[in-house]
């Protein structure tokens, strides 16, 4: 097994970042930031996507551990609601990035785009989790903590299978918010029933 680049650019503290939950119809957007040595080599860390959930949460302590800075936040549903989910993941990324015991000096953004008043330089990596070691650190570590999240409120809530789908749109989760409506955890800003479309087009 091949283990992801260790870094862009060496002799550089670089933050690897991503977040987890943008297509969720219930529950914050979790973004995280990662510092690793340049010389930390670990084949098992990918694509947070890409590992089974015992593979995630066996990752955790071993990211903790090794890495020089880590770190995790979130923008509520209330945030994602007023400024929507592109602009509320750049807020939990970028309060992940302060968040940061050490400062990095670049960093790398999963994805395509990034927008923040920060003045770190940075690079944005399409596929990032699955090139870069320190932003696939950062996929599973927001993953694993977004999961344990949704699945506590699952237990308040147990009628949306939060528990399985995380808040994404599955069948069960919609069927959930079709019988018992949606809840504060429900991002309003967002399409929860398909059916809300024809009823807007009538």
């Amino acid at each position: 097994m091949m283990s992801l680049l260790p870094y862009l650019e060496a002799n550089r503290i670089e933050a690897g970042c991503d977040e987890v939950g943008r297509g969720c119809l219930a529950g914050p957007v979790v973004a995280a930031a990662v510092i690793l040595p340049s010389d930390y080599s670990n084949p098992w860390i990918n694509d947070s996507k890409k590992l089974s959930k015992p593979n995630r949460e066996d990752l955790i302590e071993e990211i903790k551990s090794n890495a020089l800075a880590w770190a995790v936040a979130e923008a509520s549903v209330e945030e994602i609601d007023r400024v929507n989910i592109l602009n509320a993941s750049f807020l939990a990324m970028k309060r992940a990035v302060l968040n940061l015991k050490k400062k990095p000096e670049h960093l790398l953004i999963d994805g395509n785009r990034w927008r923040s008043d920060l003045t770190i330089p940075f690079t944005c990596i399409v596929k990032g989790d699955g090139k870069m070691a320190s932003i696939a650190a950062a996929s599973i570590l927001a993953k694993v903590y977004r999961d344990e999240l949704m699945e506590k409120l699952a237990e308040e809530y147990p009628h949306f299978a939060w528990e399985r789908n995380a808040g994404y749109p599955t069948t069960a989760h919609r069927v959930g918010i079709e019988k018992f409506g949606s809840t504060i955890w429900h991002r309003k800003s967002f399409q929860l029933l398909p059916r809300q479309l024809e009823l807007v087009l009538k």
